[in-house]
């Protein structure tokens, strides 16, 4: 309960000074810029495509909704920026195999992806996993991992099956 008070008095005091908290995208630019990036016109709306798309997303489909708006940022641009946002920290990079890479921002929460090798279907895992792995190799190898996001091959249950 403390912990509650503690929040919502937080962003009460937010509320009473007029200062709204920021967007991930807001975030993310910040973030960037405090590190001594410069945040091009191209570079914003490629980090709000992202932060806004709630959900994975691959660098194709960025680039698509970036052309509804404006034809300025090719597809070179769309990788840089979002390897620079999984070099700070701010995304991750997931490999789906057969050349399929998605990205998701850190508010995507921590979880396992099970790809199957065959078919290609991806089965979300348990998040819960990654707590007992994280646990196991802090006490057996002194090692802090970053799991918030990992991809697991193997088959599934019906290509298992053939």
């Amino acid at each position: 309960m403390q912990l509650v008070a503690i929040r919502l008095s937080k962003h009460w005091d937010y509320l009473k000074s007029g200062i709204k908290p920021m967007s991930p995208c807001q975030t993310f630019i910040e973030t960037l810029r405090s590190q001594g990036f410069r945040i091009t016109p191209q570079r914003e709306m490629i980090i709000e495509a992202i932060a806004h798309c709630g959900d994975h997303i691959d660098a194709e489909q960025v680039f698509v909704h970036i052309q509804a708006r404006t034809h300025s940022v090719n597809i070179a641009t769309v990788y840089r920026t979002l390897e620079l946002l999984v070099q700070q920290g701010l995304a991750s990079r997931i490999d789906l195999g057969k050349e399929h890479v998605i990205y998701a921002t850190y508010q995507h929460g921590p979880h396992i992806h099970l790809v199957c090798r065959q078919c290609g279907q991806v089965i979300d895992a348990d998040q819960d996993l990654l707590l007992a792995l994280n646990k196991r190799l802090s006490a057996g190898y002194q090692f802090a991992a970053d799991l918030q996001h990992i991809s697991v091959r193997g088959l599934c249950n019906e290509c298992k099956m053939k």
